[in-house]
């Protein structure tokens, strides 16, 4: 992984009312590759992606993002895949593309053909009559289709069955690759069958950085990232 940084935190807190989200974060993500963004509900994953895209601001601290501070210009940048979203039923693959290719910055439109091929998803079947894997599948594959530097997936195997998570960590796999500048943030709960991904992890607990390194060197003194989360969090996934 690159040595510069895509993402950098220094000190950084968001409270809600009594309960801290993310307490004195520090943390610092590597350029280039694929970062998993892990940990158990309530450890401030989701609120340090909304910080990442400025959707909210940090009661205290500093955050960078590509070497800036959050703003609509860095937004541009980013291509952000929340944990939930909607299509118009009567809308296609097809549709959705064309609106994608006029809205956001850097969508290209042949790559997400391409992509629709390869993760199976027939551009002129309307949003209504797709399953929860097809429109998962589309959602992320207009994520990825965007030639930015940082992505953001916030759960992007959520209540998909395994035969479409499948077909979304091999079409990452495959498509990432490509692109050695672009960097891409994973948070899931399904490690098993993401951490084939991951070049670097994160682990977050109760707002604050419990563990973080390549996934290579905590893979020889830990095992799996599936067995090493177990081992961080025995109390709360027990």
């Amino acid at each position: 992984m690159s040595e510069k940084q895509a993402v950098t935190c220094r000190h950084v807190s968001k409270r809600y009312r009594d309960k801290y989200a993310l307490h004195e974060l520090n943390i610092s993500i590597p350029s280039g590759g694929i970062v998993g963004i892990l940990g158990p509900n309530g450890s401030g994953k989701s609120t340090f992606f909304q910080l990442l895209m400025n959707f909210i601001q940090p009661d205290s601290g500093e955050i960078s993002v590509l070497n800036r501070k959050p703003n609509w210009r860095t937004n541009r940048e980013i291509a952000y895949l929340p944990d939930r979203g909607r299509w118009f039923p009567e809308q296609t693959a097809s549709q959705a593309f064309e609106w994608a290719n006029r809205f956001l910055p850097g969508f290209d439109m042949k790559e997400a053909e391409a992509l629709a091929k390869m993760m199976n998803i027939d551009e002129d079947t309307p949003a209504g009559g797709m399953s929860r894997g097809q429109e998962a599948r589309l959602m992320l594959l207009i994520c990825i289709a965007r030639r930015v530097p940082l992505v953001i997936l916030d759960e992007p195997f959520s209540g998909i069955d395994v035969i479409s998570r499948d077909r979304i960590v091999s079409g990452l796999i495959d498509h990432i690759d490509t692109r050695q500048a672009q960097t891409v943030l994973v948070s899931t709960h399904e490690i098993y069958e993401a951490e084939s991904l991951f070049d670097y992890v994160v682990f977050l607990d109760q707002g604050q950085v419990r563990l973080a390194g390549e996934v290579e060197q905590l893979r020889a003194e830990h095992g799996s990232m599936d067995t090493l989360f177990r081992k961080l969090y025995a109390e709360e996934v027990r």
